[in-house]
């Protein structure tokens, strides 16, 4: 290896090579843009950017079209079948790097993160806000109510409201369960409705969340609990969607590999959905470049795009975002 190629370009260029033409998007030619520029190790990150993070609403929020994923800050990753991957997070992710990691986003206009009720994280992201951050919040609870728990899930709530959350949703994990969507989401029948909804302990959680006064939102990974809370009327804020192409070698691994089952049927149905929507899991934990992955999902009727991001990943993926706006296409009208 020529010693001007770096880690992540031998391994770039070795996924290009053997894998180019499974990653080219379908019919709507979405620009491809690996992370080319990235190097561990090499010099600092790019600079902030001059130009200001395009901005939506939800509720009185004012949320930057590119959000902090906060998975890699909980050390949780999905790695396929690669068992180091979680270890490798959690040295990297340190305290005092994940601190860094929210000062770095917000110099790159990203003002929210979306993340899960972990004791450890939230307790860091009081630190950041204590010592002037700004960053907001947007966060679940740990899956409470999968396994029925109203009481649980309130109780959680309370504990993010006193923790200063600025806005909370029922969870991917919560939503899906609750509607009877129970297959694992990367198996090929991950789309199949498995047992009843019960869309009263639903909306009685989702209820319970608002009356606190806070923005709340519905996560989904598959589309039809989103279908059965419009069709029910649950009044929440926002969504959370999944949302990537299938366009990637491991998409049809079945092996934590894919997260979003139908993205066609998905831009079709949220074009009727007149709620802000946010699209997580839009790089398929890492499958998809995050220019293409970025593209996709605003042109598909996103209103944000929710990303996972060590911090030398930010200042690119911000600049992709800040790039990408201006040019959208899209059938769905903006919702926040």
């Amino acid at each position: 290896m020529s010693p001007e190629m770096n880690r992540r370009e031998f391994v770039q260029h070795s996924v290009v090579a053997s894998a180019g033409a499974a990653l080219a998007m379908t019919a709507s030619s979405v620009p491809q843009a690996a992370r080319a520029d990235d190097t561990v190790g090499a010099g600092p990150a790019p600079p902030a950017a001059t130009d200001a993070m395009p901005v939506g609403k939800i509720g009185k929020l004012e949320i930057s079209r590119l959000l902090l994923g906060g998975n890699l800050l909980t050390h949780y990753t999905h790695s396929r079948d690669l068992q180091y991957v979680y270890s490798l997070a959690k040295h990297y992710n340190t305290d005092e790097k994940i601190l860094e990691t929210l000062a770095l986003a917000e110099e790159n206009g990203i003002n929210t993160l979306v993340v899960h009720n972990v004791r450890s994280t939230m307790k860091l992201l009081r630190k950041h806000r204590d010592d002037g951050g700004k960053m907001q919040w947007i966060t679940c609870t740990f899956h409470a109510l999968a396994g029925g728990d109203l009481t649980k899930f309130g109780r959680e709530i309370e504990q993010l409201v006193d923790d200063g959350t600025d806005a909370v949703y029922v969870s991917g994990v919560e939503a899906d369960t609750l509607c009877g969507f129970t297959n694992p989401i990367a198996a090929a029948n991950s789309a199949e409705r498995v047992s009843p909804p019960k869309l009263e302990l639903l909306a009685q959680a989702v209820d319970l969340a608002k009356a606190h006064g806070l923005p709340t939102g519905l996560g989904a990974h598959r589309l039809g609990a989103i279908v059965d809370c419009e069709k029910a009327g649950i009044d929440v804020d926002f969504y959370l969607k999944t949302m990537h192409h299938h366009q990637y070698p491991t998409a049809t691994l079945q092996h934590d590999s894919s997260f979003c089952p139908e993205p066609e049927k998905v831009v079709e149905f949220m074009a009727t959905v007149k709620k802000p929507w946010i699209a997580f899991k839009v790089m398929a934990a890492g499958a998809i470049p995050p220019e293409n992955a970025f593209a996709y999902a605003l042109n598909g009727g996103a209103d944000f795009v929710l990303a996972g991001m060590f911090d030398f990943e930010i200042a690119q993926d911000a600049q992709i975002v800040r790039r990408l706006l201006p040019q959208v296409k899209r059938n769905r009208a903006w919702f926040a």
